[in-house]
């Protein structure tokens, strides 16, 4: 397995309940498609760096994963068709 790790920014008017909702979603699809999740970092609001989507802040979480390529594949999938995702990145980081 693979270690990935995904940056995460979801729609900042999210209440807490709809975060956890979409953090649920993303720990069980990496779960269903073979990985596990190491760590998650607690999320946050910030402002973004430029507007997205008329977007000036967004709720920002970084998501340490293992898995294979058809994890992240599928988690890409999913994300991209997401409605309360505005932007995220999966990397592999250097070993």
């Amino acid at each position: 397995m693979r270690n990935y790790e995904m940056m995460l920014i979801a729609r900042p008017d999210l209440d807490d309940a709809g975060n956890q909702a979409l953090l649920d979603r993303v720990s069980t699809l990496v779960n269903a498609n073979g990985g596990a999740i190491e760590k998650m970092e607690p999320s946050k609001k910030q402002r973004l760096a430029y507007e997205i989507n008329d977007l000036r802040e967004g709720i920002y979480t970084v998501v340490y994963f293992k898995g294979e390529p058809r994890t992240a594949e599928e988690l890409t999938r999913v994300l991209k068709i997401t409605d309360e995702v505005v932007r995220f990145m999966i990397v592999r980081p250097e070993e």
